[in-house]
């Protein structure tokens, strides 16, 4: 089981605004070969030794210090570990996470965080509510990419449709309901329908303020009376068919996982498709020098960025001017970097993709909230 600590896009963006400091910034994967057990904190340890080698105050090197040396010392911790650790630090305060993505090893100093990587992790999350729904039952799933699934307690949920409309069987009506005269299978849809719409009332002590998506898990008409009252403003349009009663959670979250797929790569598709449109009207960019400007003006609303790309340089605070350098050992963190960290203190949806994801094959490419 992989132990994820994932952070939100609002964690994201706080790192995003934190600048002009010394900022430390760790990537190491952590799946260790069977054979070679603690690999991975080796290799965490030397990257901080090697780091902090780049820490030029002494004071701030030695809270550094301390604070790495805390975590590396730290065997609970060490124990439960996902593909990839990500620690970043100042001296102030360490953050740590835990990621299911494969990412690349680096150990950055700068002014600011190297958070582009993890952009990726929120980009398309593999994580998902699953409304498992029939009349016989009700259950809310987490799924996440790796975890096995697990039930969530949902205080005042229902458990069936017939206990809570006081029969024994949806066959028989409660005596005085003032449905007490609609019979057969209107009066069961009626049944089934207060049942959906409790339900969706309880779910909301849970899925208020979140923004994971809702997948459901049910036949038909429930499938339909349940959509018909649903508040939830992320329950996907593709759903789960068949009677969730016949399904382990395991075999759901395998289903859940094909669902999100299909998912985010239509997203992408449809992000592609208004690119196209947009850039025959002047509200779409892939120029690494216009797409900086932009970023650094605020006109961006949707960005794409290439999660591989490197293109060493600098981007200039108040113009958005860039300035190119050469390829070096440090060169992890640049341009492109720089104008993901600037369009989401500006509100745009950052996209991390795979370099054939971002059109033109660029390091970025830009959509606009207005024409130049």
């Amino acid at each position: 089981m992989l132990y994820s600590d994932i952070p939100s896009h609002a964690e994201i963006r706080r790192l995003a605004e934190v600048e002009g400091r010394t900022c430390v910034s760790i990537y190491t994967p952590t799946e260790d070969d069977i054979h070679e057990p603690g690999k991975s904190r080796i290799e965490f340890t030397n990257q901080v030794k090697a780091a902090l080698d780049e820490v030029t105050d002494s004071k701030e090197r030695a809270t550094l210090e301390k604070a790495f040396g805390d975590l590396i010392d730290d065997e609970a911790f060490w124990r439960y570990q996902a593909r990839t650790l990500v620690v970043l630090a100042t001296p102030d305060r360490l953050r740590r996470y835990r990621l299911p993505n494969r990412l690349g090893s680096s150990a950055i100093v700068s002014d600011r965080f190297y958070i582009k990587p993890l952009l990726r992790t929120v980009t398309f999350p593999q994580t998902a509510f699953v409304l498992a729904l029939a009349e016989g039952s009700v259950r809310l799933i987490e799924v996440t990419a790796d975890q096995a699934p697990a039930t969530v307690h949902v205080p005042g949920l229902p458990t069936d449709a017939a206990s809570h409309a006081g029969v024994e069987s949806l066959g028989r009506t409660a005596p005085g309901r003032i449905h007490g005269r609609v019979q057969g299978d209107e009066g069961r849809k009626l049944r089934v329908h207060e049942y959906v719409r409790a339900v969706d009332h309880e779910l909301r002590s849970v899925l208020t303020g979140r923004d994971i998506p809702l997948i459901l898990a049910a036949a038909e008409p429930t499938a339909s009376l349940f959509r018909s009252v649903n508040n939830y403003h992320k329950l996907l349009d593709e759903g789960i068919p068949g009677n969730p009663e016949e399904m382990s959670d395991e075999q759901i979250a395998q289903a859940t996982r094909k669902v999100l797929d299909g998912f985010y790569a239509q997203q992408l598709a449809d992000t592609r498709s208004k690119f196209d449109d947009l850039r025959s009207k002047g509200r779409a960019q892939v120029e690494i020098t216009d797409v900086a400007r932009s970023a650094t003006f605020g006109r961006i609303d949707t960005l794409l960025v290439d999660i591989e790309g490197i293109v060493p340089g600098t981007v200039d605070p108040e113009t958005g001017t860039v300035s190119l350098t050469e390829l070096d050992g440090n060169h992890a963190y640049g341009v492109v970097d720089e104008i993901a960290r600037r369009a989401l203190l500006t509100g745009a949806k950052v996209l991390a993709v795979r370099s054939g994801d971002v059109p033109e094959d660029v390091p970025a490419a830009a959509i606009l909230r207005f024409a130049e």
